[in-house]
């Protein structure tokens, strides 16, 4: 019945059904926050309050990052009118000291893409303690960043063909297990690092095990999107109340072109 869910809504899309009439889920990524902007990708505090207040009162379901994956994988039903994911990428400390308790609070789910390699060694990452406690809620999913978040452009330009193959297969791999002796349990999705991505890594995604993976090519996600550049949009601290809002929308209407 899942599968069928899925083939439905793949064709409605293919035979020119009204956009409006197609799930268009904008996927947010956040990676720190803090009481002030201190950089280009922290978001304040009271800005994430204030995104998760937005969405509840816009009418918008924060939904788990799972419940989108198993439809376009086309094992479970459509997603809600108005659904939204929230992840976080990379393992900053601030999801534990700040974000926690909003996402407690707003009852949000949300996905962490973790770069093992800095866990319990980075000051400004998560602890393994602190990422197994977070795991033990059931609104946090730990997932993959590779394991220490390389820019595949660079590595391919000064790596030779052979040692670059290896390289990749060990970040896409090496993270996996990793997380995955942690977590006692299967990791199976990826967000590319720096949002960089081709199809010889996509395709080595497929090959190291993984079932989804996921961009920052800004637009909400369908059905239609490959399964291993399923987009997802960067938030900044410039969105706030109205901006946030509208950010959203196109977000929205650039899932259904």
């Amino acid at each position: 019945m899942h599968c069928l869910i899925g083939l439905i809504a793949a064709w409605l899309a293919l035979a020119g059904v009204p956009a409006k009439d197609v799930p268009r889920v904008p996927i947010l990524v956040y990676h720190r926050l803090g009481p002030g902007r201190t950089d280009s990708m922290t978001v304040t505090t009271e800005h994430f309050r204030q995104h998760l207040e937005l969405l509840g009162k816009q009418g918008f379901t924060v939904i788990p990052l799972a419940d989108f994956v198993n439809w376009r994988l086309g094992r479970g039903p459509q997603p809600p009118p108005r659904a939204v994911v929230i992840t976080f990428d990379d393992g900053h400390k601030s999801v534990f000291q700040y974000a926690r308790a909003l996402i407690q609070a707003y009852r949000a789910p949300v996905t962490l893409f973790i770069y093992p390699s800095c866990i319990s060694r980075a000051s400004y990452c998560l602890t393994w303690e602190q990422l197994s406690e977070l795991e033990a809620n059931p609104l946090f999913t730990i997932e993959s960043h590779t394991t220490w978040h390389p820019n595949f452009k660079t590595e391919a330009r000064v790596r030779s063909p052979e040692s670059y193959q290896q390289f990749a297969e060990s970040q896409l791999r090496g993270s996996r297990l990793v997380l995955e002796q942690r977590m006692k349990r299967d990791v199976k999705w990826l967000a590319w690092p720096f949002g960089i991505y081709d199809s010889y890594l996509m395709d080595l995604a497929k090959q190291t095990g993984y079932e989804a993976a996921f961009s920052i090519d800004c637009r909400a996600a369908t059905f239609s999107d490959p399964q291993f550049s399923i987009p997802r949009c960067l938030v900044s601290d410039d969105y706030s109340g109205a901006r946030f809002l509208q950010f959203l929308d196109a977000a929205i209407r650039k899932g259904s072109q």
